[in-house]
């Protein structure tokens, strides 16, 4: 049926009367097989706001938000109907037909259009690339959720983004990734390598971060999430470090930057003859330099401070991120990570005080800090009484105050514990200390013991990451095909990327650091009929992990054995036997007993002898942007509902938790936990087979509490029973705020990290 009363604007400039029916059509074969969902409801929102002189395009956009606006708890297939809407358009805009090109024409021509990377057909011949279009699914574009289609039309997808011009669609990413990963394997196998790649990516058993998705198979080829550089304290360190964060801001990573070496405000400089200005305007020096440029259109540029808590402008910077103050002193567009270890905590628990020192009044002190904290104690009692050196005495509470109440305020003031880092790390903290986290804090990664970025023999560290999809793992033996997979093509990786800074270079080729990390741990749990607070998911959890770092070690061993063990292996604790499961907080003993299910010592034998091609193996990171994608629960966080309504720069995206028409009282909402105490347990027991730190957030809703205000004692319980668990590192302290549960993607949050 047409309606003569409005005209529809076509692709070439003609006129026609809008068809109604071929609009039915569409929207019919959208809701096929689809529960609860209603064509004519879609249909009816939609001719509402169609207008005379409307294009196709726009008739398009309409129909696909109408269905969108449907999603709800009691229609969740709304989110597949407006989803496969929206992949219809996505193609007819990309292809000018729903039916997608041959791989081979498709390739040649993204090749020749200088999109695709012109190594592929270099690498590759016809027969095997048509072999490969065969087997390539299009019709897994249909299992998307709307949240995802959209996240891939906004992120992934390559457009050109002034225009908005389309040039692909999602199977072809996940065809593309593997073909450029394992272009370099044996010809005999690597089309199978490919293939298992592709199933893997395609069918969500694993989750590839935004630098992978959307950078490999273009000519840009630097798809590390997480970028952590070490300033030393010089002014040619610090023009050193501001370069290299416009370098790797504007190639998609996520900036970790350790600042706890630079001195103190006035500090002498050149034996007195100038005072040194203090951190706070190289703080924003380096503010500057991250929002200097965009991530390529994908996200906005973001970062995260370091420093320890005994540094002498600690109550200067604790307060950066604070509303109060004038732009002079803040510096709010960065998020800071602040250094404890077992001795500051015990300060504050014994009623004591902090001493407050510059770096660079107390040699030896900064470097003990990660490297030996026995020594560090030794020498930091002998500087508390030397009377020729600067100090400050502040009481330990008072300064554990102001970090919670900061961290309250602005949720973002994260945590490390240094010891933590180093004692129940995958590196000799003597060879190669950590003297810091990422952006999301989910890593843990060695510097040079230069210290500086500008030494010849100075580094950058890379992480470059993954995720399992736990909730399409039906049984923990298939997690040993997929680490082969996600190892073998991250660290084919390293060596496809380009390293824009030598340091960077330096450092991936040597340690070959990878971060294998887990998404939709809350459906794990649901379909497990477990939860996060009653400690009734403490075994499984034990388990999985185990089979995850278990088979990741296997993976990069039989690496090693083929290529070669990398070549600071002798950095690792690895290469002296020792495994996570020797130095793990066994406080956590007391709470999960589950016995160890695999052979360890087969393993630990193998590795002694063979090494490892990858000093890391295993970060968590929040997984917020591939979550959607995979149309999972975001990482190991619990679901602040059954309906996620998040805001992102393509409007708002409503995701349905997977599995909720058959799981939905299994589920554990976020608000409905009663404290931090089971999902810290938790957390704990990843950290002990996770060799590098995990993303782990701390939660309150104030109506819980007299005068809806959280104790402050009740954060600082909650950071020393962290502590006491084994946790590296604390990224969010979420508050509700009694109005939604809207989760914002702003991509400043985590930046690359969030995978």
């Amino acid at each position: 049926m047409k309606n003569q009363n409005i005209l529809v604007s076509k692709r070439n400039g003609s006129k026609e009367p809008l068809n109604l029916e071929k609009i039915h059509r569409v929207i019919s074969w959208a809701a096929e097989e689809l529960e609860n969902v209603s064509v004519s409801e879609v249909e009816l929102r939609s001719h509402i706001q169609f207008y005379d002189g409307i294009t196709t395009s726009d008739i398009h956009e309409t129909i696909i938000k109408s269905a969108a606006d449907l999603i709800s708890e009691s229609a969740p297939d709304y989110q597949h109907l407006s989803a496969r809407l929206a992949i219809y358009h996505l193609r007819k805009k990309a292809f000018g037909r729903f039916t997608p090109p041959e791989l081979f024409e498709h390739i040649n021509k993204m090749v020749n259009s200088g999109l695709y990377d012109a190594q592929i057909t270099q690498d590759y011949r016809k027969k095997e690339i048509d072999e490969l279009g065969e087997y390539i699914q299009h019709n897994r574009d249909l299992s998307f959720s709307y949240a995802a289609v959209k996240q891939l039309e906004g992120k992934y997808l390559i457009q050109n983004r002034v225009s908005g011009k389309i040039y692909e669609s999602p199977q072809f990413i996940y065809m593309l990734i593997p073909m450029c990963l394992f272009a370099h394997y044996p010809k005999e196998t690597r089309l199978q390598y490919i293939k298992d790649f592709y199933d893997a990516g395609s069918l969500f058993k694993l989750s590839l971060p935004t630098p992978i998705m959307s950078g490999v198979r273009t000519p840009t080829r630097q798809f590390s999430s997480c970028v952590l550089i070490e300033c030393g304290d010089s002014l040619d360190a610090i023009n050193a470090t501001s370069s290299s964060i416009v370098k790797y801001v504007s190639q998609r990573a996520g900036i970790g930057i350790n600042i706890g070496r630079i001195r103190a405000l006035g500090s002498e400089i050149r034996g007195g003859e100038a005072y040194h200005t203090g951190l706070i305007p190289f703080i924003k020096h380096f503010q500057t330099a991250v929002k200097s440029c965009s991530q390529g259109g994908v996200r906005g540029g973001a970062a995260t401070l370091f420093y320890p808590i005994w540094h002498l402008e600690v109550e200067s910077l604790l307060v950066l991120k604070n509303n109060r103050g004038v732009e002079e002193n803040r510096a709010r567009h960065l998020d800071y990570g602040v250094q404890l270890n077992k001795f500051m905590y015990q300060r504050m628990i014994e009623g004591g005080e902090i001493t407050l020192f510059s770096p660079s009044d107390v040699p030896g002190l900064y470097d003990a800090f990660f490297e030996d904290q026995d020594e560090f104690e030794r020498l930091y009692k002998i500087y508390e009484v030397d009377d020729s050196i600067r100090k400050k005495h502040v009481k330990a509470i008072e300064l554990f105050t102001q970090l919670a109440q900061e961290r309250a305020q602005t949720g973002r003031i994260y945590i490390q514990n240094v010891d933590h880092c180093n004692t129940h790390s995958p590196f000799d903290p003597k060879k190669a200390p950590v003297r810091q986290s990422n952006l999301c804090l989910e890593i843990a990664l060695p510097t040079n013991e230069m210290n500086s970025i500008d030494d010849p023999e100075g580094e950058i560290a890379l992480c470059t990451l993954s995720a399992f999809n736990l909730g399409e793992i039906n049984d923990l033996s298939e997690l040993e095909k997929l680490s082969n997979l996600i190892v073998r093509a991250l660290d084919s990786l390293l060596d496809y990327q380009n390293y824009p800074m030598i340091a960077a270079k330096r450092s991936s080729m040597g340690r070959r650091t990878l971060g294998v990390g887990v998404t939709n741990l809350a459906y794990y749990l649901a379909k497990n009929n477990t939860k996060y607070s009653d400690g009734s998911a403490n075994g499984l959890i034990h388990r999985t992990f185990e089979a995850i770092q278990f088979y990741l070690l296997k993976a990069s061993n039989q690496l090693a054995q083929e290529f070669g063990v990398c070549t600071s292996f002798e950095d690792t604790n690895y290469a002296k036997g020792i495994l996570p499961i020797d130095t793990y907080k066994k406080e956590l003993d007391d709470v999960c007993n589950e016995p160890l299910h695999l052979d360890w010592e087969m393993l630990r034998n193998e590795i002694k002898q063979h090494g490892l091609r990858n000093s890391t193996l295993t970060a968590l990171m929040p997984c917020e942007t591939s979550s959607q994608i995979t149309n999972s629960t975001n990482g190991i966080e619990p679901p602040r509902g059954y309906v996620s309504v998040k805001a992102s720069k393509d409007g708002i995206l409503k995701q349905v938790v997977p599995g909720f028409k058959e799981l939905k009282n299994q589920y554990e909402l976020l608000w409905h936990i009663p404290n931090n105490k089971g999902y810290l347990q938790l957390v704990g027991i990843m950290q002990k087979f996770v060799d590098q730190a995990i993303s782990s957030n701390t939660n309150y809703d104030p109506a819980r509490f007299n005068e809806d205000k959280v104790p402050i004692k009740l954060v600082l319980q909650d950071l020393l029973y962290a502590y006491k668990m084994g946790l590296k590192t604390l990224y969010y302290h979420n508050t509700r705020d009694g109005a939604s549960d809207t989760q914002e993607d702003d991509g400043c949050a985590g930046g690359a990290c969030k995978l």
